[in-house]
């Protein structure tokens, strides 16, 4: 009986380290086989991933995070002896871009995904690609700090980190006022610029990007608060131990050979450059070989 019995355990341990190392030879057994690279975008996440207006149906998205994707997809080439690979961009929106992942729909999700513990429950992430904050537009003579939204109504995009820091940061001072959840950061801004209303709360690049770039919004204003500092990364399946490998040493290499300021440069304008913050973070996250 006892023979028998270390039998089955080394059988089990022999299944189960079977299928961990199928599970994370997966991806990249897929992307040798498919010569496909898929990539998640958000087509209303500026300056991270977005469709520039009036784009063609067959325009790619634009934006930081679609860019180091792009970048690592290059890296993979030649990482994984792939120079085929090609990329396919598959659109999400903030309600089922995680599900694009889990549901095998695509490899990697490269918008403004904030990789907490919750989740990690369900999904992976890269090494970090941005550090953000929520933070909230409003008019010249709009509330300045979350205190003063008592009896207002204000706007958030659902299924985000920003939504439940901004539900945290309310019900914790027992400010009564009204969540308006919208389809799009635009119309969320727009909703701010019409006066309907009080404030619309988002990640601080992706508003930056969106009063600067629209004339309508010129004369709206970006309120000091911080209601989190969140780390941004790519997210891929949870498990897949050796693509993650792959993904966070094209991330090192791009971030220690100094390419991801050319990326940055691109996605954020060429007279702009890192801030120290984002600049340590490239340092410290770039891992060495």
């Amino acid at each position: 009986m006892a023979t028998f019995s270390k039998t089955l355990g080394a059988l089990a341990l022999a299944s189960i380290a079977s299928f961990g190392s199928a599970a994370s030879a997966q991806t990249i057994d897929q992307l040798r086989s498919s010569k496909a690279l898929r990539i998640a975008y958000g087509a209303d996440s500026p300056p991270f991933s977005y469709m520039p207006p009036g784009s063609a149906a067959t325009a790619a998205p634009q934006g930081y995070s679609v860019d180091i994707c792009r970048a690592v997809a290059d890296k993979l080439k030649v990482q994984l002896d792939i120079p085929d690979l090609k990329l396919v961009y598959v659109p999400v929106t903030s309600a089922d871009r995680f599900d694009a992942i889990t549901g095998n729909k695509a490899d990697l999700l490269c918008e403004a995904a904030t990789a907490t513990l919750q989740r990690r429950a369900t999904v992976d992430f890269s090494i970090a690609t941005f550090i953000d904050g929520a933070s909230f537009a409003i008019a010249p003579n709009g509330p300045r700090d979350v205190s003063q939204l008592g009896g207002k109504k204000v706007a958030v995009l659902p299924g985000t980190t920003t939504e439940q820091e901004l539900r945290r940061a309310l019900g914790g001072t027992h400010i009564n006022a009204e969540i308006v959840l919208v389809k799009t950061n635009q119309e969320g801004v727009e909703m701010v610029e019409k006066g309907q209303v009080a404030a619309y709360f988002a990640d601080r690049a992706t508003l930056t990007f969106l009063l600067r770039k629209e004339k309508q919004f010129a004369n709206l204003l970006m309120a000091d608060t911080y209601l989190s500092i969140e780390p941004i990364a790519l997210a891929l399946r949870r498990g897949d131990s050796d693509f993650r490998l792959a993904v966070d040493t094209a991330l090192s290499h791009i971030y220690r050979q100094g390419q991801i300021v050319q990326v940055f440069k691109g996605a954020f304008g060429p007279l702009n450059t890192p801030s120290q913050l984002l600049a340590a973070l490239y340092q410290i996250s770039g891992l060495p070989d």
